[in-house]
């Protein structure tokens, strides 16, 4: 997949633990570590909305779209 989430980049940014941020967004660390991970599938937009606002950053802080070998910039779906 060609969209990297930076989520790591951000909480040490802010010096920030994923623990602090469950806790401020309502989301679990499990839920919180596959998102950090890059093995999310999908990010629901009050989930996106939450982490904008307790990490004071736009969307496009938080996830990058970098095209790898073969992605050739076309959505295969």
């Amino acid at each position: 997949m060609a969209i990297r989430v930076q989520l790591d980049r951000v909480l040490l940014e802010r010096r920030m633990s994923l623990t602090e941020l469950s806790d401020r967004v309502g989301v679990t660390i499990a839920n919180l570590s596959i998102l950090k991970t890059g093995k999310a599938r999908a990010v629901r937009f009050s989930t996106l909305d939450a982490l904008c606002r307790e990490l004071e950053c736009q969307p496009g802080d938080l996830m990058t779209y970098e095209p790898g070998p073969g992605d050739g910039g076309h959505d295969e779906d």
